[in-house]
């Protein structure tokens, strides 16, 4: 097995997906300062939740980000620490982005999600046909289709 490989207790896992979202009314305010404020708290959010960035990108006015989380970490809760406190704390420190954005709200409602890895969907299908043809002769595979 690869470093990339992530073990812990019980549980071997590499579970990586790539992440979008954008501020609202897509205006373009993660520049300068707010920009780089925005990629520390990123990174800090992370960090806390033991999930690895394998790339990411803050553009004007949108976040990309690849990364690799744990199996007790659920997408939806990874987008929401990252948008929850960013948001937060970029209104908190930019007072001019909280005259912009009443309601504290920051971030687009939403995010685009696509999982990705070291192993593809074809893959996955020809170990599990290698395994029902292998012992498809005693019977001892329940097939699931």
């Amino acid at each position: 097995m690869g470093s990339n490989i992530r073990k812990v207790s019980h549980t071997v896992s590499r579970l990586t997906c790539h992440i979008v979202w954008s501020t609202k009314y897509r205006y373009k305010v993660l520049k300068g300062n707010v920009q780089i404020r925005c990629r520390e708290l990123l990174i800090q959010v992370c960090e806390a939740h033991g999930i690895e960035i394998l790339k990411g990108v803050v553009s004007s006015d949108h976040v990309h980000m690849h990364v690799e989380h744990a199996p007790n970490e659920n997408v939806s809760s990874i987008v929401k620490s990252l948008k929850g406190r960013s948001s937060r704390r970029l209104q908190q420190e930019f007072p001019s982005l909280k005259k912009r954005y009443w309601g504290n709200h920051f971030w687009a409602s939403g995010y685009g999600v696509w999982s990705s890895g070291n192993i593809t969907d074809k893959m996955v299908n020809e170990y599990l046909e290698h395994h029902r043809k292998k012992n498809n002769d005693d019977n001892s595979n329940f097939i699931l289709e």
